[in-house]
């Protein structure tokens, strides 16, 4: 199987690239193909010849998002239909990779893949949009959904967190937004499955369990062994560009059903630490 990965400079790109072993990959970075220019893609795609295109490129920053739509509608909504306008030509099997942040939080349990979209900040917008334009061109494709992604060579939340830590003794973190953690590595792992697996249709895919980033700090700094003190706070005294969804939870019945399981959360954290020590 051929393989083109856009985005594989990006923090889900390289954890791609270094976990897809058995097939041949071919990875870009926006140096290489920007996805915003629909020539540069189809140019690429033509050269590859992939069976299946992975379109893990985004303009993931929520805030940024919020101060610069039209940046973040270049990149995640027409970015995404130019690449899905090219697999179309092509003959290639298409899987984007999208966002919790297409629902409004105001469930209180799991989103299943056929709740409604209504997200509330313009990085879910453009998310949603691009959902509806790639379904649209390739009914065929395959729309992963994931949230709260950490790993080594990247932004990330824990990673900011042990920053802090590193100068400060308390932090306050808010703990009235829940969703679930997921590790690049181990996402990664379960996008190369659905690929080989033929996959279509949404699929929601994180690491098992859920919790708030009050948690998640917690946990990060107790298996770090951080003496910093983690203290609760609500969305309100710690105001943001973008509001976020307060209940972002995936349901995991869809990756379930092509019998692929991935760890709890808490459990990648020793692997992200070594990972990050070792950057």
């Amino acid at each position: 199987m051929r393989v083109l990965i856009f985005g594989a400079t990006g923090m889900l790109g390289k954890a791609l690239m270094g976990r897809w072993n058995e097939d041949e990959v071919i990875g870009l970075g926006s140096s290489k193909a920007d996805i915003r220019q629909p020539e540069q893609v189809r140019g690429a795609v033509k050269l590859a010849k992939p069976d299946w295109i992975v379109l893990a490129a985004a303009y993931t920053d929520v805030d940024g998002c919020e101060v610069n739509p039209s940046l973040a509608a270049s990149v995640n909504t027409q970015g995404a239909i130019n690449v899905a306008n090219a697999a179309a030509e092509a003959g290639a099997h298409t899987l984007f990779v999208s966002t919790d942040y297409v629902f409004d939080g105001k469930k209180s349990s799991p989103y299943e893949t056929n709740d409604l979209r209504n997200p509330i900040n313009i990085y879910g917008n453009t998310k949603a949009d691009a959902e509806e334009e790639i379904i649209r061109i390739l009914p065929d494709c395959c729309i992963v959904r994931t949230s709260w992604l950490f790993g080594p060579g990247g932004k990330c939340f824990p990673d900011t967190i042990l920053k802090l830590a590193a100068t400060r003794s308390e932090i306050d973190v808010v703990n009235d937004q829940r969703g679930c953690p997921t590790y690049t590595f181990d996402l990664a792992d379960a996008i190369i499955k659905l690929c080989r697996s033929s996959a279509r249709g949404i699929v929601h895919c994180t690491n098992s369990g859920e919790c708030s980033w009050y948690e998640f700090a917690s946990e990060t700094l107790r298996q770090a062994a951080a003496k910093t003190e983690v203290r609760p706070t609500t969305s309100e005294q710690f105001v943001r560009p973008a509001e976020r969804p307060k209940y972002s939870v995936l349901s995991l019945a869809s990756l379930t059903a092509y019998d692929i399981s991935m760890r709890t959360w808490q459990q990648t954290l020793p692997e992200y630490l070594q990972q990050r020590s070792a950057a």
